[in-house]
C-alpha cells in the first residue's frame, strides 16, 4: 500500500498509484456563494489537489517514464484546461509540505504549482540548490505532463519562479543564470530573500553586489519582506532574515519592472502552514520571532503571488494595482509598498497620502 501523509483536516487524501499522492481541496464556492469579482487573499474558484512525486533515485518500480530529478509536491487545479506554471524553491531546513496551503492558495486561482524538495540536509552552500532547481525545471517540458492528469496542462510559456529564504536566494541566482537552464522566465518573486548570515557573511554563491539597480533580470519581480524577520527571537540566536542580507538589499538591487511590499507584524516563517509536524515544524515556531498566527501572513503572501502572476503572465495587472491603490484591503498591515517600471505605471513608487520623504509607502 502507498504511504499516506497527514494532512489538515479540511483536506481530503487519495492515493491514486505507487509513485503519487493527492489531496483535494475545496473551492470558495463550494464553501460560499461566488463573488462578483476576485479577491486574491481568498480561496480562488477552482477546486485543487496536491499531489507528491517521488524522484528518480527512489522510483526504481515507478510507473512514471521521466520521473524528476528531486522529490515534488505538486498543486493544481481539478478542472480541465491549461494554466501558467509556477516552480516555488522552500526555505532552509524546512520542507515543501509546510507550504501545502500556500501553495493550494495559489492553484486555487488557476496556477499549476511545482515546489522541489531540494534537500533534507544542507551546508552553507547554496550550489546545490541552484543546479537542483534547474535540473527541475529542465525536467517540466519532459515529464510534468506525465504527473498531471490527461486534461491537465501546463502552459510553460508562462512561467514562473519563487523561493522563500534561502529558496528566494536560489530563484535570483538562478534567474541571474549562475545555472543554465533551458525554460525562460517572465516573473520572479523573492520571499522573505536571505543571501546569507549578514553582509560579508554570504553564502556561496553570493547574489547581492551592494550596488543599486544591479541585476540584470530579463524579467518582472516581486520582493515581500518581513518587518520582525529581522529581529532575533532571542539574544542567542540570530535574525531569520538579518538587515544587510534581506528582502530590502533584494529590492535595492532590483531593476523596472519590480514591486517591493512589506507586512509590518510578521516574520519570516509565518507563511508556513498552521501545522507544520515533526521536529522541524515544531522548530519553525521556535526559531524565528512571529506575528500572532499564520493565516493572515500567509493569506497577503498567496494574494501576491497570484495577482503578480496574473498581472505578468496573463496580462491582468488589476488585482496588482488594486492591491497598491488599496493596501488597507490587505489582510496584514503594510509597512512598504514600492513599484518600479513602465509596466507598472511609470517608474513612479506608490503615491497618495502613504508616501513619505524617501518613496516608500507607509501605512
Amino acid at each position: 500500500m502507498p504511504h499516506k501523509i497527514t494532512y489538515p483536516k479540511r483536506h481530503e487524501t487519495v492515493s491514486i498509484a505507487e509513485h503519487l499522492h493527492q489531496r483535494v481541496m475545496p473551492s470558495s464556492s463550494d464553501a460560499a456563494a461566488s463573488a462578483t469579482s476576485t479577491n486574491v487573499f481568498e480561496i480562488g474558484k477552482y477546486r485543487t489537489v496536491l499531489q507528491t512525486v517521488e524522484a528518480d533515485i527512489c522510483t526504481a518500480k515507478s510507473k512514471l517514464p521521466i520521473p524528476p530529478p528531486k522529490p515534488l509536491l505538486v498543486g493544481m487545479p481539478c478542472e480541465a484546461g491549461e494554466f501558467p506554471l509556477l516552480v516555488f524553491l522552500h526555505g532552509y531546513f524546512l520542507y515543501n509540505s509546510f507550504y501545502s496551503q500556500l501553495l493550494q492558495h495559489i492553484a486555487s486561482h488557476g496556477f499549476i504549482v511545482v515546489a522541489p524538495q531540494l534537500y533534507t540536509v544542507a551546508g552553507a552552500d547554496a550550489t546545490g540548490d541552484i543546479k537542483s532547481t534547474a535540473a527541475t525545471a529542465k525536467w517540466l517540458s519532459e515529464g510534468l505532463q506525465n504527473v498531471l492528469p490527461p486534461n491537465v496542462r501546463p502552459n510553460l510559456r508562462k512561467l514562473g519562479l519563487a523561493g522563500h529564504s534561502r529558496g528566494g536566494k536560489a530563484a535570483f541566482a538562478l534567474a541571474l543564470e549562475k545555472a543554465e537552464t533551458c525554460l525562460n522566465f517572465s516573473a520572479l518573486i523573492g520571499i522573505d530573500p536571505v543571501d546569507g548570515m549578514d553582509k560579508g557573511k554570504q553564502t556561496h554563491p553570493p547574489v547581492l553586489t551592494y550596488v543599486p539597480r544591479s541585476f540584470e533580470l530579463d524579467m518582472a519581480v516581486m520582493v515581500i519582506g518581513t518587518g520582525l524577520g529581522e529581529m532575533k527571537k532571542n539574544p542567542l540566536l540570530p535574525a531569520c532574515a538579518p538587515k544587510g542580507v534581506n528582502h530590502e538589499d533584494f529590492f535595492n538591487e532590483c531593476r523596472a519592472p519590480a514591486c517591493y511590499f512589506v507586512a509590518k507584524d510578521y516574520g519570516h516563517l509565518d507563511m508556513l502552514d498552521d501545522d507544520t509536524p515533526g521536529i522541524r515544524g515544531k522548530a519553525s515556531y521556535c526559531l524565528c520571532k512571529n506575528g500572532e498566527s499564520r493565516e493572515p501572513m500567509r493569506r497577503f503572501v498567496a494574494g501576491n503571488v497570484v495577482a503578480f502572476m496574473k498581472a505578468y503572465l496573463l496580462d491582468d495587472n488589476s488585482d496588482l494595482m488594486a492591491i497598491r491603490e488599496r493596501p488597507e484591503t490587505a489582510p496584514v498591515e503594510l509597512r512598504n509598498i514600492e513599484f518600479l517600471g513602465s509596466n507598472l505605471k511609470g517608474n513612479e513608487k506608490c503615491p497618495g497620502p502613504f508616501l513619505e520623504e524617501n518613496g516608500a509607502a507607509r501605512l
